[in-house]
């Protein structure tokens, strides 16, 4: 699917100073850049799954070890 992205001018110059630190396209800067924030996103998302979990779990504990 091809999509259009509009950014703005300081967008733009960050996108190509991106691109060049890389050695790559514009849009290949983009589609890595898109590619590791959504894998951080889903990182940190299990993270706080798996935190939610033991605190629940641990509860008690980390009470008696708050007093």
């Amino acid at each position: 699917m091809a999509m259009t992205l509009r950014l703005t001018p300081d967008d733009e110059r960050a996108l190509q100073l991106l691109a060049e630190a890389e050695g790559v396209s514009r849009q290949e800067a983009t589609v890595r850049a898109i590619r590791e924030a959504a894998g951080r996103r889903v990182r940190a998302d299990r993270v706080e799954v798996l935190s939610a979990r033991a605190r629940e779990r641990y509860a008690d504990l980390l009470d008696r070890l708050g007093q």
